[in-house]
């Protein structure tokens, strides 16, 4: 009995033994490394860690081959051994540091293809469309491409002119949270004809593959337009006025009109997402460039620009991009005061006035930064037989648009400026 029970204690204890083992080797191959080897692992040759202050939230050109993620090998002598985890790596982290040098060294990929065309689209008309409204949006933003077409966008006859539009879109960066995005985008453009997709995921800093896209749709399928709208989706825009406005012109003749910033300087503050190193850009100002919120170019404008684009090099902030591509032209852009691309502020000279009266929009062209609810009300209210605005209250003198002489945006107040009113892309 007593060589049992020793036995018994005896192989009792071989297995206590043999799982703690098993499960000490389960653990080991389960769990996270452990703090010394958190410590001491070597980036992979396919990786660059990047400092930076604040973790950006978009992705460079430079990972992006035909719209999918890729990681670009920074050694040459690691491409043979980075092979398979160029293949198996998970997308880049979410919060990691715009790699300006890696987007220095694939700039140049700039020819993506076109995935969704709309070939047609100018030659609804013998002598093509007057004005072609070509809007930036984002695959998510159907509603507010939807109230762009229910509004100011709409296609036909305006003031007896033809006008048509194209929503210009890349591959949306957040594809697994829209599973289905290609078949919606597909059954959009056959319900509305208005969809251009090309194969680049669509970023902040991928605005400028935008850009030189569309023109080079432009010069290809839309030739024969005399005039381009080109602006972002959040903005409003008073058609009529821009009509008549263009009908006082020669589509022949060059043409660039918009909100005009003069004497801008670099962001070199690394929080801002117009950061710009000096490395980059070295220069103390930006050329003459556009407010991207909407502007106006005329058909040999526009064709001029598609030719310069191939020959200025891609800068990844695209207003400025097309700044530089205008100073290639030497064509100097036009300021007009009914373009408020940083939105509208209440003047001193016009108490009676509120920001959102439509009266206060009566006159103007572009007004940049509105909801999709402001935007469709505010259409509804400047068209409705209802409007009157010749009772209100009498000032001294008629309130007038006026613009003070430009003066030199510093990096402080130019960051201001584009975080309150810029583009959230």
């Amino acid at each position: 009995m007593r060589v049992q029970l020793k036995g018994d204690a005896i192989c009792t204890l071989f297995l206590v033994v043999v799982l703690c083992s098993l499960l000490y080797s389960q653990l080991e191959h389960t769990s996270p490394t452990g703090n010394k080897e958190q410590t001491h692992k070597k980036p992979s040759p396919t990786q660059k860690i990047l400092p930076g202050p604040e973790a950006p939230k978009w992705h460079p050109q430079a990972e992006v081959t035909f719209g999918r993620p890729r990681i670009i090998s920074i050694a040459k002598d690691a491409e043979v051994a980075s092979k398979k985890a160029q293949t198996t790596t998970s997308p880049p982290l979410a919060h990691s540091a715009f790699d300006f040098k890696r987007y220095l060294l694939n700039k140049d990929n700039r020819n993506f293809d076109l995935l969704i065309n709309q070939p047609k689209k100018c030659l609804r008309t013998p002598e093509g469309p007057f004005l072609l409204i070509a809007i930036k949006s984002v695959v998510e933003d159907f509603d507010r491409r939807e109230i762009v077409r229910k509004t100011w966008g709409r296609e036909g006859f305006v003031n007896g002119v033809q006008v048509q539009r194209v929503f210009l879109l890349g591959i949306p960066k957040n594809k697994t949270a829209l599973a289905t995005w290609e078949i919606l985008v597909h059954q959009e453009s056959l319900m509305y004809q208005d969809i251009l997709l090309w194969d680049f995921l669509d970023t902040f800093f991928n605005l400028t593959l935008k850009e030189i896209h569309f023109l080079n749709w432009a010069d290809e399928f839309c030739s024969s337009v005399k005039f381009i709208f080109k602006g972002d989706a959040d903005v409003f825009v008073n058609v009529e006025n821009i009509i008549d406005f263009l009908e006082r012109h020669d589509p022949a003749e060059d043409l660039f009109v918009g909100d005009i910033i003069y004497n801008a300087h670099p962001i070199r503050v690394q929080k801002s997402k117009y950061y710009i190193p000096e490395t980059m850009y070295g220069l103390g100002t930006y050329p003459l460039y556009a407010g991207g919120g909407g502007f106006l170019l005329s058909r040999s404008t526009m064709k001029k620009l598609f030719r310069a684009c191939k020959e200025v090099e891609l800068f990844p902030i695209d207003d400025v991009f097309l700044g530089m591509c205008l100073q290639r032209i030497n064509l100097k852009p036009v300021l007009h005061e009914g373009f408020k691309t940083f939105g509208i502020v209440k003047p001193s000279a016009a108490p009676h006035l509120q920001t959102f009266d439509p009266c206060f929009y009566k006159d103007l062209m572009v007004v940049h930064s509105l909801k999709v609810a402001e935007i469709w009300l505010m259409w509804n209210l400047l068209h409705s037989p209802r409007l009157s605005c010749t009772q209100k209250k009498q000032v001294k003198k008629p309130f007038q648009w006026k613009r003070k002489k430009p003066e030199a945006m510093t990096d402080s107040s130019l960051l201001i400026k584009q975080t309150k009113h810029g583009r959230s892309r």
